[in-house]
């Protein structure tokens, strides 16, 4: 599942301007490519792991249904919200990006109540005015934010394919650093930083 979403990743990093070089949307004027792009960024970062999250036993049955429910709906009204992006390119709130969250519940496997609580606080985070920053697009810091995601997706790589998500735990501390990093960026204010 997460090789697939690492390929749909990519994807999605392309997509657009690989749409815009070949004129897409002026051959095909019928189709909208962002409300496609929607429906397929909803499919990946929000269902899919919502499943995995409700599917994956780290959670009591009803328990995981209710954070699957509660993914899939504090998403939809995300992905409506016409002032998710912010001038700088930044997310407001947490942007739906469940694939990391399954992926980092799989890794580190809390108790069902610590991944239930997980959910719910990524779920409220959601509407908080906090910005969460775009690794591509936020200028930023951008060399470090790029290093970071580059040796980020390394040792996701290697968490998934070498050890099926028990990796040692120097792996697993430079994921959760990592992890760190991209929540906290978005929180200093610019002027420091800049």
């Amino acid at each position: 599942m997460f090789a697939w979403l690492g390929v749909a990743l990519v994807v999605d990093a392309i997509d657009g301007p690989l749409a815009r070089q070949f004129k897409v949307a002026e051959l095909q004027p019928r189709w909208s490519g962002d409300t496609l792009d929607l429906v397929v960024d909803f499919t990946t970062y929000v269902f899919v792991p919502a499943y995995a999250i409700a599917a994956s036993g780290l959670m009591p049955r009803w328990l995981g249904l209710a954070a699957g429910a509660v993914i899939a709906v504090t998403s939809a009204l995300y992905f409506a919200d016409r002032n998710m992006k912010t001038a700088d390119n930044s997310f407001m709130g947490f942007p739906a990006v469940w694939n990391l969250i399954a992926f980092y519940l799989l890794l580190l496997r809390p108790s069902p109540w610590g991944g239930a609580a997980t959910v719910a606080l990524f779920a409220v985070l959601t509407f908080v005015p906090i910005k969460f920053v775009h690794p591509l697009r936020v200028v930023r810091l951008r060399p470090l934010t790029m290093m970071m995601l580059a040796a980020w997706a390394v040792l996701a790589a290697f968490a998934l394919f070498r050890d099926a998500l028990a990796p040692n735990i120097w792996i697993t501390a430079a994921l959760c650093i990592i992890a760190l990093y991209f929540l906290a960026i978005g929180l200093l204010p610019a002027r420091r930083i800049a």
